[in-house]
């Protein structure tokens, strides 16, 4: 089996893990184990390995093909296939030319099958497919990087948990550039108290403050950067990696130049990976009830207690959110921003629905015309 690339090189060969001892169950997948394969993953890959297929996960997908690294860290350049699109985290089945007859007519390597995703980091599509876009797979922890040379949006931050919660993955805010500002114990307060559930930590790349902890929560983890530009995701990305990384520098108007163009999956010294993904301007939620129900869990509390079960917390008797509010228990920004990521919630939720019954509806118009050119013959 030839590889493109090799991905094993990014572990400076220091990594040894436990598979490479004789009698591991899986084959060729000491590699793997890094890149975070398990005993579950192991037995749904068995099937396909029996067909000669070679076990791999995603590193990052093109157009059209997409690399696969495999249990020897090399890595394979593989077409997509015709089912689902792969995304970086994917584990998929590769079909390899002379060891499987799913070998492409081009005899190059293809995706057969992709493995079951146990999260999605999804938002909706900017070209308004009724899908979503989605940005990584099989996360375990989103980290939400926020910088602190600039004052943080509280409503973005709730925006971006809204979409990690959703995943399925565990959200942690880090608050990046601790060193430029005086005040980041008290920023810190703030941002804890719009992420409850969350993890806040606040990081310099350039004193190390909060960097052995970050480190510790992501070794062993499949983990993905999210935030803007200029937010410090590239340099997070390279003290995380070891790497040095370029970085386009900061515009005068505090917005960042993107520096990295695509997903992929970068390895973790000592195990795991790190998606790195694109600066985001915009974040469109999509599909995300028990997002916006984890992520608003404050305001949830009070809603259980109030009078009327739809209640919309504007004016209705027994609002017990209001009442909240006035109270000074609750702050009204976060009622303002709960109020407002539902109202985009709702009407991303009807647009989908109102676009799934117009597919349908052309479906079933295209069924009926054939059955009324091709009738059944009388008995």
């Amino acid at each position: 089996m030839s590889s493109s690339s090799s991905f094993s090189s990014s572990f400076g060969g220091s990594f040894n893990p436990d598979s490479t001892q004789p009698g591991h169950p899986f084959p060729d997948g000491s590699f793997l184990v890094a890149l975070g394969l398990d005993a579950d993953r192991e037995a749904e890959f068995a099937p396909y390995l029996a067909e000669g297929l070679v076990a791999g996960r995603v590193s990052r997908v093109d157009r059209s093909t997409c690399d696969v690294v495999t249990g020897d860290g090399g890595t394979l350049r593989a077409a997509h296939g015709n089912g689902p699109l792969p995304c970086a985290g994917d584990w998929a089945a590769v079909a390899v030319p002379g060891r499987s007859r799913h070998a492409t007519p081009d005899d190059e390597p293809v995706v057969v099958a992709l493995l079951d995703r146990r999260t999605a980091l999804t938002r909706s599509s900017a070209s308004g497919r009724s899908e979503g876009q989605v940005l990584a797979v099989n996360v375990d922890a989103v980290l939400i990087v926020v910088p602190l040379d600039v004052e943080p949006d509280l409503g973005r931050i709730e925006r971006l948990l809204t979409l990690a919660w959703e995943s399925g993955a565990q959200p942690l805010v880090v608050l990046t550039k601790a060193d430029t500002v005086d005040d980041a114990e008290q920023v810190r307060a703030d941002v804890e108290a719009a992420a409850p559930g969350a993890d806040v930590l606040v990081v310099s790349a350039v004193t190390g403050e909060g960097v052995d902890v970050l480190a510790a929560t992501a070794a062993g983890r499949t983990v993905a950067l999210l935030g803007s530009s200029g937010a410090g995701k590239s340099t997070l990305a390279a003290v995380l990696t070891g790497a040095d990384l370029a970085t386009g520098g900061v515009r005068q108007d505090g917005k960042g130049r993107h520096t990295t163009t695509w997903r992929e999956l970068v390895p973790l010294p000592g195990g795991g990976v790190l998606v790195d993904t694109p600066g985001l301007r915009g974040v469109g939620l999509f599909d995300v009830q028990d997002g916006l129900d984890r992520t608003f869990s404050d305001v949830e509390q009070y809603a259980e207690q109030c009078r009327f079960a739809d209640c919309g917390h504007v004016a209705e008797p027994g609002c017990a959110v209001l009442a909240a509010v006035e109270a000074g228990e609750l702050p009204q920004r976060r009622l303002d921003s709960y109020r407002k990521l539902r109202r985009e919630a709702d009407w991303i939720a009807s647009r989908t629905d109102h676009r799934l019954r117009t597919e349908r509806a052309r479906q079933w118009k295209v069924i009926h015309k054939e059955m009324r050119r091709n009738p059944s013959p009388k008995k």
